[in-house]
């Protein structure tokens, strides 16, 4: 698949709530995911490995509550792919509802996602 086609089922994967789906078919395994903000509890800002980064999901979901979520793109340059986010979620430690919008950068080699790097307001 063209990295176009790739952003394509990305982002459809995405608006069905196929999460583990998207990361099974279109990840490479040894995908990078970078956050912009370290992740909770941890220093890390990294996650190296497909199970690294399902693990990651996973901690985000058990500790949101998702009321709604949208995806557009993909918005393709070169090898590069680009999605637009935005989550209406409760945090559940903080019981506190928001939107969050954020954007996610995605690198394509060999027909399969190397890297994700995901860019949103920290507070920093």
């Amino acid at each position: 698949m063209t990295t176009q086609e790739i952003g394509k089922r990305y982002v459809a994967l995405c608006q069905q709530g196929k999460n583990d789906e998207c990361l099974d078919e279109l990840y490479a395994k040894s995908a990078v995911s970078v956050e912009a903000a370290p992740l909770p509890g941890t220093t890390e800002r990294t996650a190296k490995g497909l199970e690294a980064i399902k693990a990651k999901g996973k901690e985000w979901a058990a500790s949101h509550v998702v009321h709604g979520a949208e995806v557009s793109g993909p918005f393709p340059n070169e090898n590069r792919f680009g999605v637009y986010f935005v989550f209406d979620v409760t945090d559940k430690p903080t019981g506190k509802r928001m939107k969050m919008d954020e954007i996610g950068l995605f690198t394509v080699e060999n027909g399969k996602i190397t890297r994700e790097e995901f860019f949103y307001p920290t507070g920093n």
